[in-house]
């Protein structure tokens, strides 16, 4: 049989993120401080959104406004990754990218993390965007999880496949 193991994958839920996007728009076009300053939010390519409006700190309270709906929705702010405010022509522009996987140096410092820190024995292989830990004992993967939880790699991680 083989070793008990895990996943630790980042991914968010396009579709939370796609209703907090709707939820925000709705604000936007209800809210009274913005109405008259063309204040919009939309997708722009698959996992990124757009927001735009006429003064930068209208912009900005509508990025506030879709970061309180991701949280509502169970969306880390982790793995949103936005930019500074533009100004092209008489509209200020922003753009938010939502990180999806683990990228390969995060994925090396979780892996040594585990390595230094975790319980003898516990083996962690990078796996693409997603990294497998396995180990002899189950409660050596608890004890990982626990130690991954307790630690900020400025990421959302969760821990999937546990067998």
């Amino acid at each position: 049989m083989a070793d008990p193991s895990f996943d630790v994958v980042s991914k968010v839920d396009r579709q939370e993120v796609d209703n907090a996007l709707n939820q925000t728009a709705k604000e936007l076009g209800t809210r009274f401080d913005f109405r008259g300053v063309n204040a919009s939010v939309s997708w722009s390519g698959e996992e990124a959104v757009a927001l735009q409006a006429d003064t930068e700190e209208r912009l900005k309270a509508a990025l506030e406004v879709f970061k309180e709906k991701l949280i509502k929705r169970g969306i880390s702010l982790k793995s949103l990754d936005a930019d500074e405010p533009q100004q092209s022509g008489k509209v200020y522009r922003l753009s938010a990218k939502i990180n999806q996987g683990i990228a390969a140096d995060k994925a090396k410092a979780i892996s040594k993390k585990i390595r230094d820190e975790g319980p003898k024995g516990v083996q962690a292989q990078i796996q693409g965007d997603q990294l497998r830990v396995s180990a002899k004992k189950k409660d050596h993967l608890q004890d990982v999880i626990a130690l991954l939880k307790g630690s900020d790699f400025d990421i959302p991680l969760q821990f999937t496949n546990y067998r």
